[in-house]
C-alpha cells in the first residue's frame, strides 16, 4: 500500500560552522562556515523520511522551474514525484548554525503566492494512496478546490493525516487526525471561538480544550496536539476525556523535522492497521529517536551521500541508550527497527531478524534470541500481533498482551527492537526490514525455511539456532493451568 504525501515543498539550506568572535561592524556572531548541506524541506522531507525507510512514497506537490527546483528533484531521489508547475519561484530557507544552535534564517521566494493549479495526473496519483499525509506549509497546495473536494470524498475511505500550517486553510471534514503543535492549536482555536482556550494554568489543560474547539469546528475524527518534549494529547471525536500521549526524554540541540517525522510515523501505523491511540504513542516515539539519532542532520545528504559531520559523530547505539533509560510501560520500543536497519547497513553492519509469538517467555528463547544477536550487529524480532496471534493459536492466545510481550522483548540486552506485524506470516515485515539474516528455532533444521525464497531475493540468508527441547510456551502454559 503506497503513501501518498501532499504538500509545499521547499529547499532548506544549513550552513554550519563555529561562532569564536564578534563582527568588529556590529555587535553580532561571526560564523566561520565549515559546511553546507541541502534538503528537500517541508512535504519533501516527510517523503524523504519514508522513502529512506524502504517505504513506497508518492509525493504530490507542484515545483517552480528554476535552480532550487531542479536541485529538489535532486534531493527527492527515491520518491515517487507527480509535480505540477508552481509558476513562481521556488521557496529557499537558510539556516546559518553555529555548533547545534540556528543563529538567523534567511527565506527566499516564501511570500504568499496563489493557490497553485492541480493535473490529472496529481489528482490520479491521490487517489491511489492507501494513507494520506497532507504536509500543508502555507504555500497553497492544500487550499486547491479539486484537490480538497478529492480528499473530502477519500476522508471516509483511507486515513489522511493533516499536518496544518497557520497560513494554511483548514483541514477537510472526516480526516483521521490532524497535528498541531500546541502554539497552532492554541491560535486557531482563540481565532474560532473568538477567546483563548481555558481549562487551567498547565500545557495539558491548555492542549486538551483547543482540541475540543478544533475538533468541533474541523470535523476531523480526531485531533493529536503536539508538546513538544512533554508528548501529546490526543482528543477523538466522540469521547470527551483527553488521552495523554506521554514522551521519552531525550537530547536534542535542533527540533526541525519532529513534526514531520511523527507525521510520517502515524501514516506508517495506521497503514498497518493500529488503533490511533497506538499509533500515536508510537508516532510519539518514533520521533524522539528520530531526534535522539541527530535529526534532520543525520539525514544523508543526496548531493554527497553523507551525513552531517556532527551528528554523525553520535552514534544510534548512544541514543538507543538514553532512550531505553526511560522506556514507558505500554509498547515501548528501544528504537525505530527500520531506522535501526536503515543505520547498521549503512556503517556496513549486518541485521539479523528472527520473529514469533513469544508470548510466555522461556529459557529456549531466551536461548535462541542470544544466540541470534551473536550471529550480527543487531536484532530485530518480528513479534505476532495480538489478532496475529488468535488467528494462528486460537481465540485463548495470546496469554500476554503485544505490548507487554514487546516491552519483555526489549528487555533483553540481547535484543535491539521489536517490530509488530498483523499478518499470519512474517513476509510484510521482512519485506520492509531486509535483514541480512533471517533466524528460526533448530527445530526448523533440515528442512528450507518457508521465508528463504524472500530472503535470498535481496541476498539474504537463513540460519537456524540450537533448539532447546522440553521448553515451550505451551507447555508452560499448561503447567501454569495445572498449578492455577
Amino acid at each position: 500500500m503506497r503513501i501518498v504525501v501532499v504538500g509545499d515543498v521547499m529547499l532548506d539550506v544549513d550552513l554550519s560552522g563555529e561562532a569564536t568572535r564578534l563582527s568588529p561592524d556590529a555587535p553580532v556572531p561571526v560564523v566561520d562556515v565549515s559546511g553546507v548541506r541541502r534538503r528537500a524541506g517541508g512535504a519533501g522531507l516527510v517523503a524523504r523520511m519514508l522513502a529512506e525507510e524502504g517505504w513506497p512514497v508518492t509525493l504530490v506537490t507542484v515545483l517552480g522551474d528554476d535552480d532550487a527546483g531542479r536541485q529538489l528533484q535532486d534531493h527527492l531521489a527515491g520518491v515517487r514525484l507527480v509535480a505540477g508547475p508552481s509558476g513562481y519561484p521556488s521557496p529557499v530557507k537558510t539556516r546559518v548554525r553555529a555548533g547545534s544552535h540556528a543563529v538567523v534564517r534567511f527565506d527566499q521566494g516564501c511570500e504568499k503566492t496563489p493557490v497553485p493549479e492541480v493535473s490529472p495526473a496529481m489528482l490520479q496519483a491521490v487517489e491511489e494512496a492507501g494513507v494520506i499525509i497532507v504536509a500543508d506549509y502555507g504555500r497553497g497546495v492544500a487550499a486547491n478546490p479539486p484537490l480538497r473536494e478529492l480528499l473530502s470524498r477519500l476522508a471516509g475511505q483511507v486515513p489522511i493525516i493533516w499536518d496544518p500550517h497557520p497560513a494554511g486553510p483548514e483541514p477537510v471534514p472526516g480526516v483521521a487526525v490532524v497535528t498541531p503543535n500546541l502554539s497552532e492549536a492554541v491560535k486557531a482555536a482563540q481565532a474560532l471561538a473568538h477567546e483563548a482556550p481555558q481549562g487551567g494554568s498547565g500545557d495539558q489543560d491548555q492542549a486538551a480544550e483547543a482540541g475540543r474547539i478544533l475538533l468541533e469546528h474541523w470535523g476531523s475524527q480526531s485531533v493529536l496536539v503536539t508538546k513538544g518534549e512533554q508528548g501529546a494529547v490526543l482528543l477523538r471525536n466522540g469521547n470527551p476525556v483527553p488521552h495523554p500521549v506521554p514522551a521519552p526524554r531525550v537530547e536534542a540541540g535542533d527540533p526541525c523535522g519532529a513534526g514531520d517525522r511523527l507525521a510520517a510515523g502515524l501514516a506508517v501505523h495506521l497503514l498497518a492497521g493500529r488503533h490511533l491511540e497506538e499509533a500515536a504513542a508510537l508516532a510519539v516515539h518514533d520521533a524522539a529517536d528520530f531526534l535522539a539519532a541527530g535529526g534532520v542532520s543525520a539525514l544523508p545528504d543526496r548531493a554527497t551521500g553523507t551525513a552531517d559531520q556532527e551528528s554523525s559523530t553520535t552514534s544510534l547505539n548512544e541514543s538507543r541508550l538514553r532512550l531505553a533509560a526511560e522506556r514507558p510501560s505500554a509498547g515501548r520500543r528501544s528504537t525505530e527497527p527500520l531506522l535501526l536497519a536503515r543505520t547498521v547497513r549503512k556503517s556496513g553492519g549486518t541485521v539479523v531478524a528472527t520473529g514469533g509469538c513469544f508470548d510466555l517467555l522461556h529459557a529456549g528463547h531466551v536461548r535462541s534470541l542470544s544466540a541470534a544477536r551473536e550471529l550480527g550487529d543487531c536484532l530485530i524480532v518480528c513479534l505476532n500481533s495480538d489478532d496475529s496471534v488468535r488467528r494462528l493459536k486460537g481465540p485463548e492466545r495470546p496469554i500476554i498482551g503485544q505490548h507487554d510481550r514487546a516491552e519483555l522483548l526489549l528487555a533483553m540486552e540481547c535484543v535491539d527492537a521489536v517490530l509488530v506485524f498483523d499478518e499470519d506470516t512474517p513476509e510484510a515485515a521482512l519485506e520492509r526490514l531486509r535483514p541480512d539474516i533471517w533466524v528460526k528455532g533448530g527445530d526448523y533444521k533440515g528442512a528450507r525455511l518457508p521465508e528463504a525464497d524472500l530472503v535470498e531475493s535481496w541476498g539474504g540468508r537463513c540460519l537456524t539456532v540450537p533448539y532447546h527441547p522440553a521448553r515451550s510456551t505451551t507447555g508452560l502454559a499448561d503447567a501454569l493451568a495445572k498449578v492455577s
